[in-house]
């Protein structure tokens, strides 16, 4: 498996890099006879990584659902902008 990146750098993951990396810890956690210590940090870089996936995914189907149909019937974007001090709460 590959070094996972740490906290700090995860947020710079596309999503598909984020769930590359959950999978493989996940993995790596079935399979493998780990000490303890090592499961711990692979849990909160899994932790990381499946936090990191919903944010992106929770901005994804915010900016989906502010498409909308102009009076031409042309569809538009408008922009999301996400509150980085409250992950929880996209706005």
């Amino acid at each position: 498996m590959g070094k996972v990146k740490t906290t700090s750098k995860v947020e710079t993951l596309s999503f598909e890099e984020a769930l590359e990396q959950l999978e493989a810890i996940v993995e790596r956690m079935e399979n493998d006879s780990l000490p303890l210590e090592t499961l711990l940090t692979c849990h909160e870089q899994g932790i990381a990584l499946q936090q990191a996936c919903q944010k992106k995914l929770e901005a994804a189907s915010q900016r989906m659902q502010q498409l909308e149909e102009s009076a031409e019937g042309a569809l538009h974007i408008q922009p999301v902008v996400m509150d980085e001090s409250s992950p929880e709460s996209p706005h």
